[in-house]
């Protein structure tokens, strides 16, 4: 009894401050949110009220999880581990089809979405594999078996269709830099999307039988920046510049000839054959000097060349068709004010509207008349926009900052690796929700389906963060006792 006592005095109160303050935000806005929609149905049956119960779940839960003995979560992490990655497969099978996505399993009226929990049961696996004795992410077979880790959740969701809460998953890398990993690979990762927009945004023909700009574009900085770095690292090795000189007068050969004689030459053979020529080049001077850097900045070239090739691929073959309108729209490769557009327009309109003080609690016209689909969901932050202004837009904003800066706080002083890892997961997931949630409904992020942690609609999504957070308040209020 005593040990429960102490467990409940040695809480972080201002973690679970902001937690109550945050689920207040978001009663208060889907309450507004929700007002027109549900007038005429009986009040039991309404979003607010659905929350409500939700809520008081969630709360139970909470309580639940600090009830747990802290040892469970570090023991029980594998089983977990195996036990959502089962119920995501079998999700696939029994899954029907919500919008497009096969992620929620029903029993009636309820409905529950196991990629929820698979997030914070992830961050439990990674933290209890990365806090093993013999774990050392300098190896490359651990590094690898970490990836893995929370790589193959991600995949399954993908094939649930729910490509927004498999994007969660990536956020993990930072906690592998965090523990040591080389931003090497944090540059891979940067290097991927970068590429992926530039060929797409730009995917203009040069001319008939020319290329695409986007992938010129690409091809060519790839090669520009192996080139430079190795240049530096090389003690400035003139052979290497030479070789960029050669590769620009390759291409001033090609436009000469494509200009002022009868016969075609495409760009993007050019370039794909200096970066061949270079790689071969590094290889030969790998051999001679045994300087990896040259190794690494081959595989590098070859690995991103062949992805630049796989794009329109990937975006023509993988992704769904409203997948690739969202991104079209994003990159403005596409106007579709009333279609996929639609949302982030009628948001920030919504938004714009609420000026410095914004309309008043329940006096908002975009969200009252439902210009805005998916108000109480995904766009929950453009009733707050509207309704309290630029005034409680920053507040919310603050409040969420906060919050993340306190449970940064709570990483930092634990003694336990597997209590350290599991809360930096904890506070990535949170901040890419954060992140791209805001982004998408001001228009800096597209459109994904990702929700509001707390204060979006949603009982999966609170349910799963809940338990996510009590269980970082519950392994940091028994820190201390970890070291006897």
């Amino acid at each position: 009894m005593s040990r429960k006592i102490s467990v409940y005095k040695n809480l972080d109160w201002i973690t679970v401050f902001f937690y109550f303050l945050l689920l207040g935000i978001g009663l208060i806005s889907i309450y507004s949110a929700d007002y027109s929609i549900n007038e005429t149905n009986s009040p039991l049956f309404s979003r607010f009220h659905s929350q409500l119960i939700w809520l008081s779940l969630a709360f139970v839960m909470g309580v639940v999880v600090l009830a747990i003995n802290e040892k469970y979560f570090n023991f029980f992490a594998y089983f977990l581990y195996g036990a959502s990655i089962l119920l995501l497969l079998v999700t696939i099978v029994l899954a029907s089809n919500t919008k497009g996505s096969y992620s929620w399993i029903e029993f009636g009226t309820f409905r529950i979405q196991p990629a929820e929990f698979s997030k914070f049961i992830t961050a439990l696996a990674l933290a209890k594999f990365m806090s093993s004795y013999e774990f050392d992410i300098s190896k490359m077979k651990n590094l690898v078996t970490a990836i893995a880790l929370f790589m193959l959740p991600a995949i399954i969701i993908v094939l649930q269709k729910e490509t927004g809460s498999a994007l969660v998953f990536f956020v993990f890398f930072f906690v592998l830099y965090r523990e040591g990993m080389s931003g090497l690979i944090l540059l891979l990762g940067v290097s991927f999307v970068a590429l992926f927009i530039s060929v797409l945004r730009f995917n203009y023909p040069i001319g008939d039988g020319l290329g695409s700009w986007g992938m010129l574009i690409s091809l060519f900085v790839l090669l520009l920046i192996d080139v430079v770095i190795l240049f530096l690292q090389e003690q400035k090795n003139k052979t290497l510049l030479a070789f960029l000189i050669i590769s620009f007068l390759a291409f001033a050969c090609a436009f000469a000839i494509n200009v002022w004689t009868p016969w075609t030459v495409n760009y993007e053979y050019i370039a794909f054959g200096c970066v061949l020529l270079f790689s071969m080049f590094a290889l030969v001077r790998f051999v001679f000097t045994r300087n990896k850097n040259l190794l690494y900045a081959t595989a590098f070239l070859v690995l991103m060349s062949g992805f630049c090739f796989s794009v329109n691929y990937i975006f023509a073959e993988v992704m769904e068709p409203h997948q690739q309108m969202r991104i079209k729209v994003f990159l403005g490769m596409e106007d579709d004010p009333t279609g996929t557009g639609y949302n982030v327009n009628q948001s920030k309109i919504a938004i714009g509207s609420g000026e410095f003080l914004g309309k008043g609690f329940l006096r908002g016209t975009q969200t009252k008349l439902d210009y805005v689909p998916e108000q109480v969901t995904d766009f929950i932050f453009c009733n707050i926009g509207e309704e309290f202004g630029f005034v409680g837009s920053i507040f919310t904003l603050l409040i969420y900052m906060f919050f993340l800066f306190r449970i940064i706080h709570l990483a930092e002083r634990q003694f336990s690796t597997f209590n350290r890892i599991y809360a930096y997961c904890v506070v990535c997931i949170f901040f890419f929700h954060f992140l791209i949630n805001v982004g998408m409904v001001i228009g800096l992020m597209p459109v994904i389906g990702i929700p509001l942690p707390f204060i979006s609609y949603g009982g999966s999504s609170l349910w799963a963060s809940s338990i996510m957070l009590f269980i970082l308040i519950k392994i940091d209020a028994v820190r201390k006792e970890q070291l006897h």
